[in-house]
C-alpha cells in the first residue's frame, strides 16, 4: 500500500452499499447518553495504562481472529527541516530487528503464525497493523511492544533500505506523470505549512538521511505516551488489558515529544497554475485543488457540510461534474472529485477531469470554473442532498461489518485529535446539515485565490512552469 492514498481511507469505504441500508438501524455505531451528558458506547471500551498508552477495543465475535493497529501520533508534517522522509523512512526501518527479532524476521515471523502485516505513513500519522488468529494476539503484541522500545539498526540496514526507498520514489513518483503532478500542486497549495513536503520525502534529502537521523525520531515520538493501540475482533476488554500491561506496559514514557508545533500558512493573494508536459502523459487532465478545513479543524459542523457537498459536486456518476463534463457536454471521458478530511491542521477539496479527444486543458478548466460557479451561487437541491447523506450512511453502516476497518476509522480519527464519541455521533451530525450549510461552505471554501489548477499535457518534451495564475482565473508504508 503507498503512503499518499491513506489520506482518502475514510472516504474509500465499500461503493456497494445501497442506499436501502440507509434505513437500517445505526445500532452498529449505536450511541448512548447518560443523564449527566457523558458519552457511552455501546461498540467500544477505551482505557489508558500507567505509561500513557491509549487502548482501544473494538470486540468482533464473528470470527476468531483479531486486528491490531499501533498508531504512532507522528507523520511527515512532523518531520525536522531539511530531512524529509524520515518519517517514511523510519517506518520502513521499523521491520529490521531488536535484540529478540533478527533483522528481516518481523514480518516473516508474522507470517509463520498464520498473520499478516504491513504499515503506512501519513502526514499526520504513522500506523503498523497485524491480522492474526486470536490466539497469536498475545505474541504480536509482545512483538510490536519490543520494536517500540528496542529499535536495532546497524549502518547496512539503513543503507540498503535508503536505496529501497529511492527506488520507490523513483517507481512510483518519477514515473509517473500524474504523482509528479500532485506533487508539484501540493508543494504550491502549502506554501509554508509541511503538507506541501511529499511524505516520501524530496530525493535530495532522502539521499542524505542517516542512522543517526532515524534514531533521533525514533526516540522522540515513538512512545507509547504518543501512541495509541486498538485491537478489533475476537476479544474482550479485560483480556486486552491484560495482555497490554503486560507487553506494551512495561515501557517507560518518552517524555520528548513536546506537542507538535508546526508552521503556519500565510494568507493567499493569487491563484496559482502548474502545467506539467509529459510524453508519458496518455490524455489532458486538469485538476483543481482548494484549501479547507477538516474534521479535526473545522468548527462545528463545517466538515459534515463539506463532506457531503463534494459528495453531491463529484461523487459517482450522478455527480454534478460527471453529469456536466461527462454526460451532458461530452468533453471528459471521466471527472469526479474528493474531500481529503483527516489532516490534523487542514483538509483539501479537489475535483479533476480526464479530456475527451481533442479537447484542451483550457476547456476543461472552463467547465469545472462552471461547476463550481453554479454550486457557489446555487448551492445544491434538497433532493441532492438527501440522496448524498442517505449514501454516506449507508457506507458508515456498512463500514461497521469489517473490523478491519472499524480499527481504521476509530484509530485514524482518535490519532488526529478526535474522540470516540466525535466517532459514534458522525451519522447524526449528517443528518443535520442542511442545504443552506452546504452553500454557505461552498461560497467560504471555493475561493479562487486559495486555489492550485494542475494541467498535465501529453507532449513530446518533458517540461514544466509554475507560476502564478491571472488575476482573472477561477479559484480553486511500508510499500
Amino acid at each position: 500500500m503507498t503512503m499518499w492514498m491513506f489520506d482518502q481511507f475514510l472516504s474509500a469505504l465499500d461503493p456497494k452499499a445501497g442506499l436501502v441500508l440507509a434505513s437500517l438501524s445505526l445500532a452498529t455505531l449505536a450511541v448512548a447518553v447518560a443523564a449527566e451528558g457523558k458519552h457511552v458506547s455501546h461498540r467500544v471500551s477505551e482505557f489508558t495504562l500507567d505509561n500513557g498508552l491509549h487502548v482501544l477495543v473494538i470486540p468482533d465475535h464473528r470470527a476468531p481472529v483479531v486486528t491490531q493497529m499501533v498508531w504512532y501520533k507522528v507523520g511527515a508534517a512532523d518531520e525536522p527541516p531539511g530531512a524529509s522522509g524520515i518519517a517514511h523512512f523510519l517506518e520502513h526501518l521499523m521491520f529490521k530487528g531488536t535484540d529478540r527479532i533478527a533483522t528481516g524476521q518481523f514480518s516473516k515471523t508474522i507470517a509463520r503464525n498464520g498473520g499478516e502485516d504491513n504499515a503506512f505513513t501519513n502526514h499526520d500519522v504513522t500506523a503498523y497493523f497485524q491480522r492474526v488468529a486470536k490466539e497469536r494476539l498475545p505474541l504480536v503484541m509482545e512483538m510490536e511492544a519490543d520494536r517500540m522500545a528496542n529499535l536495532r539498526l546497524s549502518e547496512e540496514d539503513v543503507t540498503t533500505e535508503r536505496k529501497v526507498i529511492l527506488e520507490e520514489r523513483r517507481t512510483r513518483v518519477e514515473n509517473d506523470p500524474g504523482s509528479i503532478l500532485q506533487e508539484q500542486m501540493m508543494a504550491a497549495l502549502y506554501s509554508n505549512h509541511p503538507y506541501g513536503i511529499p511524505i516520501i520525502g524530496w530525493e535530495h534529502e532522502i539521499r542524505a538521511l542517516e542512522r543517526e537521523d532515524a534514531f533521533s525520531f525514533y526516540r522522540r515520538f515513538y512512545a507509547p505516551d504518543n501512541a495509541l493501540l486498538v485491537i478489533a475482533g475476537d476479544v474482550e476488554p479485560d483480556e486486552v488489558r491484560k495482555h497490554a500491561e503486560a507487553t506494551f506496559g512495561r515501557i517507560k514514557p518518552g517524555g520528548q515529544v513536546n506537542g507538535r508545533v508546526r508552521p503556519k500558512e500565510p494568507s493567499r493573494v493569487a491563484p496559482v497554475k502548474v502545467t506539467l508536459t509529459d510524453p508519458r502523459a496518455g490524455r489532458t487532465t486538469v485538476q483543481r485543488y482548494y484549501l479547507a478545513q477538516s474534521y479535526p479543524s473545522a468548527e462545528p459542523g463545517e466538515a459534515e457540510a463539506l463532506d457531503l457537498l463534494m459528495r453531491v459536486a463529484a461523487a459517482g456518476s450522478v455527480s454534478k461534474i460527471y453529469k456536466r463534463l461527462v454526460i451532458e457536454d461530452q468533453i471528459a471521458a471521466n471527472a469526479g472529485g474528493w474531500f481529503s478530511d483527516s489532516g490534523l491542521d487542514s483538509g483539501r477539496l479537489g475535483f479533476y477531469a480526464i479530456a475527451a479527444a481533442n479537447v484542451t486543458a483550457e476547456a476543461l478548466e472552463n467547465a469545472i470554473d462552471s461547476v463550481v460557479a453554479d454550486l457557489r451561487e446555487n448551492g445544491v437541491t434538497q433532493a441532492e442532498l438527501d440522496r448524498a447523506r442517505a449514501s454516506h450512511i449507508a457506507e458508515i453502516v456498512y463500514a461497521a461489518d469489517s473490523q478491519a476497518r472499524m480499527a481504521r476509522h476509530y484509530g485514524w480519527r482518535l490519532a488526529t485529535g478526535m474522540t470516540v464519541a466525535d466517532v459514534e455521533q458522525w451519522p447524526d451530525r449528517l443528518k443535520r446539515v442542511t442545504v443552506d450549510d452546504l452553500r454557505n461552505v461552498a461560497r467560504k471554501y471555493f475561493v479562487d485565490k486559495n486555489s492550485v489548477t494542475g494541467y498535465l499535457l501529453p507532449a513530446p518534451e518533458h517540461t514544466s512552469s509554475i507560476g502564478s495564475a491571472p488575476a482573472h482565473a477561477p479559484g480553486k508504508g511500508k510499500s
